[in-house]
């Protein structure tokens, strides 16, 4: 997993990465994850796609900086994928949207036989009552009440918000198409899990 300017191996990731691959970040923002990854695996190729204008310009002009050939981005709904890869992320990012499911069976279409779904999100339950006692409780849902909910709702989404929960996570990916999906922590991150998710 990417945190900060490192990479955490996942899943024999790393030798496939240094073989050659191609990968999408979905919803990349500025495009920090790609960057990271692109310099520490040359001979692979990264793509970020998000529907940011500004994101994907700033995105574009650090890639530029950093002299980087093997990275690309795109400006495109997350519900529009084109293109097939071998590795796909989306950090943070799928419980703000607007069309979360059809994000989901995009990306399921995008990924090859034998690829990888990384997805990180927030570390809580889908049920209300199992959440009273997580640390971070009152934070998680004031960002989902004045940000992440009301993003997609304002846009005539859903509305999954931040605390959308490992059971609901689980259920969506598998509606999309993914047949094994597994949940895993990181060390140091109390704030995340991060779903591995590959097709049926």
């Amino acid at each position: 997993m990417v945190r900060g300017d490192t990479w955490k191996p996942s899943r024999g990731l790393d030798e496939r990465l240094r073989a050659g691959i191609d990968m999408l970040d979905v919803g990349t923002g500025e495009g920090h994850a790609p960057l990271v990854l692109a310099r520490a695996f040359p001979a692979s190729r990264f793509h970020g796609l998000d529907q940011s204008e500004t994101g994907i310009e700033t995105a574009r002009a650090q890639a530029a900086r950093a002299g980087l050939d093997n990275l690309r981005y795109i400006q495109a709904d997350s519900t529009q994928i084109t293109g097939e890869y071998d590795f796909i992320t989306a950090l943070d990012v799928i419980h703000d949207l607007a069309r979360p499911a059809e994000t989901l069976a995009a990306i399921a279409r995008a990924l090859r036989a034998g690829g990888t779904f990384l997805m990180g999100d927030v570390a809580a339950s889908s049920k209300l009552e199992e959440n009273i006692a997580h640390p971070f409780a009152p934070a998680l849902y004031g960002f989902s009440v004045f940000y992440c909910m009301t993003t997609s709702l304002s846009t005539g989404g859903v509305g999954l918000g931040t605390a959308w929960g490992q059971q609901t996570a689980v259920w969506m990916l598998k509606e999309a198409g993914f047949g094994n999906v597994d949940v895993e922590a990181v060390e140091g991150d109390p704030i995340n899990v991060y779903y591995v998710a590959t097709k049926n």
